[in-house]
């Protein structure tokens, strides 16, 4: 991937009247807007030859040249950290991620990422917002993400994932047991005094998660999840928030609830199980260079198969009496 870019494009009649920095937001929808407002103000964008503001007011008609070579984002170092890579070309990379692994740096976190696995991958991600990072799984929900190889891609994956097009599908183990399918469509916010959390809030910002029953335990139900929007902690939320809290949800669940009729080994599963049990299954998008629609699915990790296999054993123990 070169770091060199050369683009040049005709100001259209109708974008006339319009400030320079929202035309070439407009006009180069690979970049973001403050990498545009940069370039402009460092001459690297120019109009017919000469320097604008970004409030500069355009008339249509005018040649925009864009002219500058991709800098690293941020001083990210690579790290030799192992990607369960599912799919990969020269334009997506598909991985599965494990519980555990935080997806970007943060203040907690400036190290052992995701995003530091990817530069030891691939350096050139470096010259990409957030190393091609489009979305984000916390740190120990397990499964599909896609990452983007190309300025190209990643204008194209934000996209799909603004218009809702990009299908996501997780599966789930909930407290108690649901009557059945449903949706939740409840507004997401920061929490009101634990900033770490999030909430319920008429403030906050649309999320809509669709859900339908896979299996009914006695005490618990596997569920399937579909996301319409991508709010942080979207789905351990909104279960919460219907009281049925994910399994092992250390931030939403509150303490175990244990029936009394439950197998000591269902117990001892249950108290050990110290993550949520939330995996992202399925993904599917139309890919960006192609425009051809791809699906990929993984298998559920090992510790939410045993947490599954310790509640059938208690459901087929309770036998009857369920």
């Amino acid at each position: 991937m070169s770091n060199q870019i050369s683009q040049t494009v005709e100001v259209p009649l109708e974008l006339g009247n319009k400030r320079l920095d929202q035309v070439a937001a407009q006009l180069f929808p690979d970049f973001s807007r403050s990498r545009l407002q940069q370039w402009i103000k460092d001459g690297q964008l120019t109009v017919d030859g000469a320097c604008w503001r970004g409030r500069d007011k355009l008339i249509g008609g005018e040649t925009l040249v864009l002219e500058t070579e991709l800098e690293a984002e941020g001083d990210w170092q690579p790290e030799d950290i192992p990607l369960d890579i599912i799919y990969e070309d020269d334009h997506i990379l598909v991985i599965n991620k494990p519980a555990g692994l935080v997806v970007h740096p943060a203040a907690g976190n400036p190290t052992g990422t995701l995003l530091n696995a990817l530069l030891h991958h691939d350096p050139q991600l470096a010259n990409l917002p957030r190393a091609g990072i489009v979305h984000r799984l916390d740190k120990d929900t397990t499964g599909l993400m896609v990452v983007a190889k190309t300025l190209q891609a990643q204008g194209h994956l934000v996209a799909q994932l603004q218009d809702r097009s990009m299908g996501r599908e997780y599966e789930a183990v909930v407290q108690g047991v649901m009557t059945g399918g449903g949706t939740v469509e409840e507004p997401i916010g920061r929490h009101g005094t634990q900033r770490t959390k999030m909430a319920v809030n008429p403030l906050g910002k649309e999320a809509v998660t669709h859900y339908r029953v896979l299996h009914k335990f006695p005490t618990h139900t596997y569920i399937r999840c579909k996301l319409e929007t991508g709010r942080t902690h979207q789905i351990r939320v909104h279960m919460a928030h219907i009281a049925h809290p994910l399994v092992g949800d250390p931030a939403y669940a509150g303490r175990t609830r244990l029936s009394k009729g439950v197998t000591p080994e269902l117990r001892t599963v249950l108290q050990n199980f110290k993550r949520q049990a939330l995996h992202a299954r399925q993904l599917g998008l139309l890919h960006p260079a192609t425009e051809e629609y791809c699906e990929w699915e993984v298998e559920l990790p090992q510790d939410f198969e045993q947490l599954l296999d310790a509640l059938a054993e208690d459901e087929e123990e309770q036998g009857d009496e369920f």
